[in-house]
């Protein structure tokens, strides 16, 4: 039996590698939006083989389980001679698993003559504070520079705010914090502007942008939830769905920033929040109207999504 199951994937192989068939490569599918990314390719029977990239310890039962034709590649994402592997056959990419590893990718790709890559970005990029955009801005000025010099076939989607359940390093954490606290610290009446986007919707985004041909995808697609909301009002409607009386206190951003520095004083900057404190004021909203004209993107509302959020955080408190 063993040596039936042996010589099925030797043949599957094979069979593979000789009949051409264009493969796409995958970074971060055992991910947050990645997970949702691969329902999207099972609910539409994507057709042709798919190399993913993941680590030792993912957890690949959904690839596993997928009936896609999926070949894993376990390894490390900073090893070029990984990647350069990894490329061989390839020729699209979709890369979410982390903006840092874009240009190593992106050189390998290139190295391969792979034709078209997808990346995913972040708008941080568009924050006016240094510890937000700095670094992204950095890769961003280098990869035009390795575009410049080629033809690959690039688009970079920027999601907001990402949230839609438990494994969110987001919206969880602000349904613990109303959870737990009676008293909600607030800082300038809560009135800075967030629009978060949720899991699901990227998922099917990334396969959407995956499927317009090449020549009439753009080079960037900002990926935001439904509309803008109030971060007070966001918190409003967590408080609502658990069903709490938490009181909200706002303190001013100046009295707030002045506590951050003081902490980061105290420290001796092991405990640096200023930017974090600052950024509770700044709007973080923007227009994904290119992706809607090009790819029908239609994000659900943020109050369908969070209650679900919610009602998934009390499902697992009951549990526990």
């Amino acid at each position: 039996m063993k040596l039936q199951v042996l010589r099925r994937q030797v043949l599957d192989k094979l069979k593979l590698s000789n009949r051409g068939v264009k493969m796409l490569l995958v970074t971060g599918i055992t991910g947050h939006t990645g997970r949702y990314f691969l329902q999207e390719l099972i609910i539409n029977n994507y057709e042709g083989p798919i190399r993913c990239i993941v680590r030792e310890s993912s957890d690949t039962s959904l690839i596993d389980k997928s009936g896609l034709e999926i070949e894993k590649f376990i390894g490390d994402l900073r090893d070029e001679a990984f990647l350069d592997k990894c490329m061989k056959g390839v020729n699209k990419v979709v890369h979410i698993v982390n903006i840092r590893h874009t240009l190593p990718l992106i050189q390998a790709a290139i190295k391969n003559n792979v034709q078209r890559a997808i990346c995913v970005h972040t708008t941080g990029i568009y924050s006016k504070f240094r510890l937000a955009s700095e670094e992204y801005q950095i890769i961003e000025d280098k990869l035009k520079d390795i575009l410049s010099e080629t033809e690959i076939n690039i688009t970079i989607l920027r999601p907001t705010m990402i949230y839609g359940d438990l494994v969110d390093r987001n919206m969880s954490k602000f349904i613990k914090m109303v959870d737990k606290l009676r008293f909600f610290p607030i800082v300038n009446n809560g009135k800075g502007l967030i629009q978060p986007v949720n899991a699901r919707d990227l998922g099917k985004a990334y396969y959407n942008v995956l499927m317009i041909p090449d020549e009439k995808v753009k080079f960037e697609y900002v990926l935001s939830g439904d509309k803008p909301i109030a971060l007070l009002d966001a918190f409003k409607l967590i408080n609502k769905y658990l069903n709490k009386k938490t009181t909200f206190i706002s303190f001013p951003l100046g009295f707030s920033v002045f506590i951050a520095k003081s902490l980061r004083l105290f420290t001796a900057g092991k405990v640096d929040y200023i930017e974090r404190v600052q950024r509770m004021s700044e709007d973080r909203c923007f227009s994904h109207e290119e992706a809607k004209a090009d790819f029908k993107y239609t994000p659900e509302p943020f109050e369908y999504g969070i209650e679900r959020e919610v009602r998934e955080y009390l499902n697992k408190q009951q549990v526990g």
